[in-house]
């Protein structure tokens, strides 16, 4: 799901806020659903209160208010919707869970209120083309205006107490949704005081700026949703503060890639990290896994981090290593000179540079007959420079080695 839009809202966290709910509360979503239902009895009374009061009083801009609470009760229900359907767990089909129903309802609900918008913009516009048959309309519009912004306005603040405690842009979003709708009842409250000053064009007027108010808040919410849905990254500041827990790692030498998307109200990071290309790939595992737990411990609302360990900036290594030889022709080019000797206790290759380097250990037995050694080093030189890619080849004699282990 999307956060706010930054033009119309505050941060999510204020020095009001409540207290924040981790994302693991198993009330979480039993807050959102009563939440919601809430907002939804609302609603309903607000678009049967102001159609009937509308009608009744020749109120067009009564009546498009009415069709915003309309469109509110229809995003009400898909955000109940998303509610229930994106907390559940991943599955095959969905392993990074379904937490994007949100980000859909929300694109959803933004296309909604652009379309209400759209047909009240179309409905008074053509009204205003002829103020001569438009009826007066009469108080009760007034009262119920004013009615519909004293519920609007203490259901905003209820919902952005609620989203704010939840960390839920979801309801956050339809908070300040409410917010535009009592700025909308606001507008309407005034354009039919000015038609009962004798104004007749100010309740058409008024029907227009609330379609206007409608469209504008419905491309936003869109657009922000769609901002998620095609994977934008955190902001620089969140990706500034992840990037630095990472640099400050114990092991990590240096970090060349890191990317963030969205997941509703969560996000997924991926970092590529440098560490020392002597060390074994178990400790390089082992460092994997201690930047992991830094970031998610650091950051709540990431979701999960995955780190790709590298012993060099894979930027410049990746079109070198796609022609790199594997283990199997390597051992090929060097078995002639191998067979000569006694079976190597085990080689190893380091992959560094667009080149590879390897290490030959051989039992120290071997040293006990100066010709085989002189002969094999020579051989081994002439493999050297006979390989392109070969950039080095070190031969170490070992004595025996004496495990120690435990238990």
């Amino acid at each position: 799901m999307t956060t706010p839009p930054r033009e119309v809202t505050p941060p999510m966290s204020t020095g009001n806020a409540a207290p924040e709910i981790s994302f693991d509360d198993p009330g979480r979503h039993a807050m959102t659903q009563r939440c919601t239902w809430i907002s939804v009895a609302v609603n309903v009374l607000l678009t049967a209160a102001q159609v009937v009061a509308g009608i009744i009083a020749n109120s067009q801009a009564l009546i498009a208010d009415g069709m915003h609470s309309l469109s509110d009760l229809v995003c009400d229900f898909l955000v109940l919707f998303a509610a229930h359907h994106s907390k559940d767990p991943a599955d095959e089909s969905h392993p990074y869970g379904h937490a994007r129903i949100e980000t859909a309802a929300s694109f959803a609900l933004g296309a909604i209120l652009a379309a209400t918008g759209g047909a009240i913009i179309w409905s008074a516009g053509m009204k205003l083309q002829d103020l001569g048959s438009l009826p007066p309309v009469a108080p009760l519009a007034l009262w119920t205006a004013l009615l519909a912004l004293v519920a609007k306005e203490a259901l905003f603040r209820y919902m952005l107490h609620v989203g704010e405690s939840l960390r839920s842009p979801m309801l956050v979003a339809n908070a300040w949704h409410a917010r535009s709708d009592a700025a909308s009842s606001l507008v309407v409250a005034v354009g039919i005081g000015g038609n009962l000053m004798g104004f007749v064009f100010a309740d058409s007027v008024a029907a227009v700026i609330v379609g206007f108010m409608i469209v504008r808040m419905g491309v936003v919410f869109s657009w922000e949703a769609l901002q998620e849905l095609i994977d934008t990254g955190l902001s620089v500041d969140e990706v500034d503060s992840i990037r630095q827990v990472i640099i400050d790692t114990q092991g990590v030498g240096s970090l060349h890639e890191l990317r963030t998307r969205r997941m509703a109200h969560r996000s997924l990071v991926d970092a590529h990290v440098c560490v020392n290309p002597r060390i074994s790939v178990s400790e390089g595992h082992r460092i994997a896994e201690a930047t992991r737990k830094r970031v998610l411990d650091s950051h709540p609302t990431v979701s999960d981090v995955l780190v790709h360990v590298d012993v060099e900036d894979d930027v410049d290594h990746d079109s070198k290593s796609q022609n790199m030889p594997d283990r199997s022709e390597l051992m090929g080019f060097l078995a002639p000179v191998l067979a000569t000797l006694p079976k190597p206790q085990r080689v190893v290759l380091h992959y560094l540079n667009g080149r590879v380097e390897a290490e030959i250990f051989l039992p120290c037995e071997i040293l006990s007959d100066p010709t085989l050694v002189s002969t094999a080093e020579r051989e081994f030189a002439e493999r050297l420079r006979a390989h392109p890619l070969l950039g080095a080849l070190s031969i170490n004699y070992r004595q025996r080695i004496f495990p120690v282990r435990r238990g």
